[in-house]
Protein backbone atom coordinates (compact mmCIF):
# COMPACT_ATOMS: atom_id res chain seq x y z
CA UNK A 1 0.00 0.00 0.00
CA UNK A 2 1.47 3.33 -1.05
CA UNK A 3 0.67 6.94 -0.18
CA UNK A 4 -1.43 8.41 2.62
CA UNK A 5 -4.97 7.01 2.57
CA UNK A 6 -8.10 8.95 3.47
CA UNK A 7 -10.61 6.94 5.51
CA UNK A 8 -14.20 8.15 5.97
CA UNK A 9 -15.80 6.87 9.18
CA UNK A 10 -19.61 7.02 9.14
CA UNK A 11 -21.40 6.29 12.41
CA UNK A 12 -24.10 8.04 14.44
CA UNK A 13 -22.29 7.11 17.68
CA UNK A 14 -20.01 10.09 18.30
CA UNK A 15 -17.72 8.30 20.76
CA UNK A 16 -17.01 5.40 18.41
CA UNK A 17 -16.64 7.72 15.43
CA UNK A 18 -14.08 9.95 17.13
CA UNK A 19 -12.20 7.05 18.74
CA UNK A 20 -11.76 5.31 15.40
CA UNK A 21 -10.69 8.56 13.75
CA UNK A 22 -8.06 9.11 16.43
CA UNK A 23 -6.74 5.56 16.12
CA UNK A 24 -6.43 5.80 12.33
CA UNK A 25 -4.63 9.14 12.62
CA UNK A 26 -2.14 7.48 14.97
CA UNK A 27 -1.61 4.62 12.52
CA UNK A 28 0.99 5.01 9.82
CA UNK A 29 -0.32 6.18 6.45
CA UNK A 30 -3.87 7.28 7.26
CA UNK A 31 -5.94 10.45 7.45
CA UNK A 32 -9.44 10.15 8.95
CA UNK A 33 -12.61 12.07 8.14
CA UNK A 34 -15.94 11.51 9.89
CA UNK A 35 -19.64 11.76 9.10
CA UNK A 36 -22.54 11.36 11.53
CA UNK A 37 -25.23 10.43 8.99
CA UNK A 38 -25.70 8.82 5.62
CA UNK A 39 -26.58 12.16 4.04
CA UNK A 40 -23.40 13.75 5.42
CA UNK A 41 -21.36 10.79 4.19
CA UNK A 42 -22.64 11.06 0.61
CA UNK A 43 -21.82 14.77 0.54
CA UNK A 44 -18.25 14.15 1.73
CA UNK A 45 -17.82 11.31 -0.75
CA UNK A 46 -18.96 13.61 -3.57
CA UNK A 47 -16.70 16.50 -2.50
CA UNK A 48 -13.51 14.70 -1.37
CA UNK A 49 -11.27 11.94 -2.65
CA UNK A 50 -11.96 9.07 -0.23
CA UNK A 51 -9.90 5.87 -0.34
CA UNK A 52 -12.13 3.71 1.90
CA UNK A 53 -15.42 4.07 3.77
CA UNK A 54 -16.15 2.48 7.15
CA UNK A 55 -19.93 2.53 7.28
CA UNK A 56 -22.27 1.74 10.16
CA UNK A 57 -25.34 -0.20 9.05
CA UNK A 58 -27.86 0.93 11.67
CA UNK A 59 -28.16 4.72 11.51
CA UNK A 60 -31.25 6.91 11.83
CA UNK A 61 -32.59 8.15 8.52
CA UNK A 62 -30.54 6.75 5.65
CA UNK A 63 -28.96 3.51 6.82
CA UNK A 64 -25.57 2.18 5.76
CA UNK A 65 -26.92 -0.24 3.17
CA UNK A 66 -28.72 2.60 1.38
CA UNK A 67 -25.58 4.77 1.45
CA UNK A 68 -23.57 1.95 -0.08
CA UNK A 69 -26.25 1.24 -2.68
CA UNK A 70 -26.29 4.91 -3.74
CA UNK A 71 -22.50 4.98 -4.01
CA UNK A 72 -22.54 1.98 -6.33
CA UNK A 73 -25.44 3.36 -8.37
CA UNK A 74 -23.38 6.51 -8.96
CA UNK A 75 -20.41 4.46 -10.12
CA UNK A 76 -18.31 5.02 -6.98
CA UNK A 77 -16.24 1.88 -6.51
CA UNK A 78 -14.40 2.98 -3.33
CA UNK A 79 -14.07 0.03 -0.90
CA UNK A 80 -16.71 -0.11 1.85
CA UNK A 81 -16.44 -1.98 5.15
CA UNK A 82 -19.76 -2.27 6.99
CA UNK A 83 -20.01 -2.13 10.78
CA UNK A 84 -22.98 -3.78 12.46
CA UNK A 85 -24.19 -4.72 15.92
CA UNK A 86 -25.86 -7.73 14.39
CA UNK A 87 -24.28 -11.03 13.73
CA UNK A 88 -26.83 -12.85 11.56
CA UNK A 89 -26.06 -14.33 8.17
CA UNK A 90 -29.05 -12.62 6.53
CA UNK A 91 -27.82 -9.19 7.67
CA UNK A 92 -24.32 -9.90 6.34
CA UNK A 93 -25.72 -11.03 2.98
CA UNK A 94 -27.91 -7.91 2.74
CA UNK A 95 -24.91 -5.67 3.35
CA UNK A 96 -22.77 -7.43 0.78
CA UNK A 97 -25.57 -7.36 -1.77
CA UNK A 98 -25.79 -3.59 -1.37
CA UNK A 99 -22.19 -3.39 -2.59
CA UNK A 100 -20.07 -3.62 0.57
CA UNK A 101 -16.65 -5.25 0.28
CA UNK A 102 -16.41 -6.56 3.84
CA UNK A 103 -18.36 -6.78 7.09
CA UNK A 104 -17.21 -6.38 10.72
CA UNK A 105 -19.50 -7.11 13.67
CA UNK A 106 -19.46 -4.97 16.82
CA UNK A 107 -17.75 -5.21 19.21
CA UNK A 108 -14.43 -5.55 17.39
CA UNK A 109 -10.78 -4.79 18.08
CA UNK A 110 -9.14 -1.95 16.21
CA UNK A 111 -6.33 -4.29 15.15
CA UNK A 112 -8.83 -6.51 13.34
CA UNK A 113 -10.50 -3.53 11.63
CA UNK A 114 -7.12 -2.09 10.62
CA UNK A 115 -6.08 -5.41 9.08
CA UNK A 116 -9.34 -5.56 7.10
CA UNK A 117 -8.83 -1.96 5.93
CA UNK A 118 -5.28 -2.63 4.74
CA UNK A 119 -6.42 -5.77 2.91
CA UNK A 120 -9.20 -3.93 1.08
CA UNK A 121 -6.91 -1.04 0.13
CA UNK A 122 -4.26 -3.39 -1.24
CA UNK A 123 -6.87 -5.24 -3.30
CA UNK A 124 -8.41 -2.04 -4.62
CA UNK A 125 -5.04 -0.65 -5.70
CA UNK A 126 -4.77 -3.55 -8.15
CA UNK A 127 -8.05 -2.61 -9.88
CA UNK A 128 -8.68 -0.13 -12.68
CA UNK A 129 -11.19 1.75 -10.47
CA UNK A 130 -8.49 2.98 -8.08
CA UNK A 131 -7.50 6.65 -7.85
CA UNK A 132 -3.95 7.59 -6.90
CA UNK A 133 -2.16 10.79 -5.98
CA UNK A 134 0.95 11.40 -8.07
CA UNK A 135 2.62 14.68 -7.17
CA UNK A 136 0.03 17.45 -7.73
CA UNK A 137 -2.20 15.15 -9.79
CA UNK A 138 -5.08 12.77 -9.17
CA UNK A 139 -4.51 9.72 -11.36
CA UNK A 140 -7.32 7.39 -12.40
CA UNK A 141 -6.04 4.57 -14.63
CA UNK A 142 -9.54 3.51 -15.72
CA UNK A 143 -10.05 6.83 -17.54
CA UNK A 144 -6.38 7.33 -18.55
CA UNK A 145 -6.52 10.80 -17.05
CA UNK A 146 -4.46 12.95 -14.70
CA UNK A 147 -6.39 15.76 -13.04
CA UNK A 148 -5.00 18.80 -11.27
CA UNK A 149 -6.50 20.28 -8.10
CA UNK A 150 -7.90 23.05 -10.31
CA UNK A 151 -9.74 20.46 -12.38
CA UNK A 152 -7.54 20.52 -15.50
CA UNK A 153 -7.51 17.12 -17.21
CA UNK A 154 -4.43 15.63 -18.86
CA UNK A 155 -5.17 12.71 -21.17
CA UNK A 156 -2.73 9.82 -21.32
CA UNK A 157 -2.13 7.06 -23.82
CA UNK A 158 -2.53 3.44 -22.76
CA UNK A 159 1.25 2.94 -22.48
CA UNK A 160 1.71 6.19 -20.53
CA UNK A 161 -0.98 5.00 -18.13
CA UNK A 162 0.72 1.62 -17.67
CA UNK A 163 4.11 3.26 -17.05
CA UNK A 164 2.67 5.53 -14.35
CA UNK A 165 0.81 2.65 -12.69
CA UNK A 166 3.94 0.53 -12.48
CA UNK A 167 6.13 3.37 -11.21
CA UNK A 168 3.50 4.34 -8.62
CA UNK A 169 3.38 0.81 -7.26
CA UNK A 170 7.16 0.86 -6.89
CA UNK A 171 6.59 3.42 -4.09
CA UNK A 172 9.41 5.77 -5.05
CA UNK A 173 12.00 3.07 -5.75
CA UNK A 174 13.78 3.06 -9.13
CA UNK A 175 12.51 0.63 -11.75
CA UNK A 176 14.98 -0.60 -14.36
CA UNK A 177 14.27 0.16 -18.01
CA UNK A 178 14.24 -3.55 -18.84
CA UNK A 179 11.63 -4.18 -16.13
CA UNK A 180 9.37 -1.43 -17.46
CA UNK A 181 9.72 -2.73 -21.01
CA UNK A 182 8.79 -6.24 -19.88
CA UNK A 183 5.86 -5.14 -17.71
CA UNK A 184 4.36 -2.55 -20.09
CA UNK A 185 5.10 -4.04 -23.52
CA UNK A 186 5.58 -7.71 -22.67
CA UNK A 187 7.98 -9.82 -24.66
CA UNK A 188 8.50 -8.09 -27.99
CA UNK A 189 11.90 -8.20 -29.65
CA UNK A 190 11.03 -5.14 -31.75
CA UNK A 191 10.59 -2.92 -28.69
CA UNK A 192 13.81 -1.28 -27.48
CA UNK A 193 14.78 1.05 -24.65
CA UNK A 194 14.48 3.89 -27.17
CA UNK A 195 10.72 3.20 -27.28
CA UNK A 196 10.51 3.57 -23.50
CA UNK A 197 12.65 6.71 -23.50
CA UNK A 198 10.34 8.26 -26.10
CA UNK A 199 7.30 7.56 -23.90
CA UNK A 200 9.05 8.96 -20.82
CA UNK A 201 9.91 12.10 -22.80
CA UNK A 202 6.26 12.55 -23.83
CA UNK A 203 5.06 11.91 -20.29
CA UNK A 204 7.39 14.59 -18.95
CA UNK A 205 6.02 17.03 -21.50
CA UNK A 206 2.59 16.44 -19.97
CA UNK A 207 3.36 16.32 -16.23
CA UNK A 208 6.44 18.47 -15.64
CA UNK A 209 6.24 22.30 -15.52
CA UNK A 210 9.83 22.28 -16.84
CA UNK A 211 10.40 18.96 -18.67
CA UNK A 212 14.14 19.67 -19.02
CA UNK A 213 14.40 19.77 -15.21
CA UNK A 214 12.19 16.88 -14.09
CA UNK A 215 10.91 17.04 -10.50
CA UNK A 216 8.30 14.26 -10.56
CA UNK A 217 9.32 11.61 -13.12
CA UNK A 218 12.99 11.08 -12.37
CA UNK A 219 15.81 9.16 -14.07
CA UNK A 220 17.58 7.02 -11.48
CA UNK A 221 19.93 3.98 -11.38
CA UNK A 222 19.45 2.69 -14.91
CA UNK A 223 15.72 3.35 -14.86
CA UNK A 224 13.02 5.69 -13.63
CA UNK A 225 11.13 6.49 -10.44
CA UNK A 226 8.39 8.79 -9.22
CA UNK A 227 9.24 11.28 -6.49
CA UNK A 228 7.23 10.17 -3.41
Amino acid sequence: MTGRKIILIVDDEADLRETLAEQFELSDGFEALTAESGEDALKKIADTRIDLVILDVDMPGMNGREVCRRMRDEGIRTPVIMLTGRDGEADTVAGLESGANDYVSKPFSFAVLLARVRTQLRSFEQTEDATFEIGPYEFRPSTKVLRTKEGRRIRLTEKETEILKFLYRAAGKPVARETLLSEVWGYNAAVTTHTLETHIYRLRQKVEPDPSNAQLLLTDTGGYRLRP
